[in-house]
């Protein structure tokens, strides 16, 4: 198991303790806000369930069907993550509208706020690592469990603020407007998580900086060649993809470009983790003279 599956597993844990504490603070309340915030957690403990076994299925080596491996696995976690948030947010909805139409007393309010706001320490708290880790890593199924976790969150902190207005006020009302509200980012969440996921699954190049990070390893360390150009990225879950062309004398050897090559190779996935590199060597004649000079 490796650090990525150990982070989804202890977040899985980690979310069961706090679906607990938040149905606790939902059954002495009888808060439809609660409810949502606790409807919310259930989903919070699916993805991390579903992230660990997309990571699991990620880290599966290349074989005769998947010869590029299975490091798209972890997209599909955030998609399917994403989507269950906004069956979660549509049943939130349905709720809140019935019970705008007939608001009720709420049970011991400042009970539940004190459990609710337990919880929501200790998400705020994982939820910070896993972002941290998850980027740290290019963990897409981290990242989008670390955001949702992070949501959670801010809409928890949303609930208890509008609760103490309830206790306070004596407004029964903004109970389900309040339940309604978290649904609303609930479905902003989602569709961010869907919408970087297809990004993944359409082979986005990597960030403008590791690009250009790229471009100067080539460029300190092809020592040899004249220039290189077509560089291309393309993310797919923890690997980058990297290709390009490498122009060479015309008269050098095959094993003297292939020296530069493994050079250049072995620079690039020093610095990136996760790299994957495929150079192909033209000789000078294919030279551009607009690609990345060699010095």
């Amino acid at each position: 198991m490796d650090r990525a599956q150990s982070a989804a597993l202890v977040s899985a844990g980690l979310g069961l303790v706090v679906l607990a504490l938040k149905f606790g603070a939902w059954w002495l309340t009888g808060s439809l806000a609660l409810y949502s915030d606790a409807l919310e957690s259930i989903i919070n403990v699916v993805a991390a369930a579903t992230a660990f076994l997309a990571l699991r299925w990620a880290a599966q080596p290349a074989d005769s069907e998947h010869p590029y491996g299975h490091h798209k696995a972890e997209y599909f976690s955030a998609v399917i993550e994403g989507a269950l948030i906004i069956v979660a947010a549509v049943l939130i909805l349905k709720d809140a509208y019935a019970a705008v139409q007939a608001p009720k007393a709420l049970d011991m309010p400042l009970v539940g706020i004190a459990v609710n706001g337990l919880a929501t320490v200790i998400n705020a708290v994982w939820a910070t690592m896993l972002l941290k880790r998850g980027r740290l890593w290019r963990s897409p199924a981290l990242i989008a469990d670390g955001r949702h976790v992070m949501a959670d969150v801010v809409t928890s902190a949303g609930v208890l603020v509008g609760l103490g207005l309830v206790a306070w006020t004596g407004w029964l009302v903004l109970d389900p407007v309040i339940a309604a509200l978290v649904a609303l980012n609930i479905l902003w969440s989602g569709w961010g998580m869907v919408r970087d996921s297809i990004n993944g699954l359409m082979d986005q190049a990597a960030p403008a900086e590791m690009v250009r990070e790229i471009r100067g390893l080539i460029s300190r360390h092809g020592e040899g060649a004249l220039e290189a150009h077509d560089v291309r990225t393309r993310h797919a879950g923890q690997a980058v993809f990297i290709d390009f062309h490498l122009v060479v004398p015309g008269a050098m050897t095959v094993a003297e470009s292939h020296a530069i090559c493994d050079r250049v190779e072995q620079a690039i996935e020093a610095a990136i983790e996760g790299a994957v590199v495929t150079i192909h060597v033209e000789p000078d004649e294919h030279a551009k003279h607009h690609g990345v000079p060699v010095v």
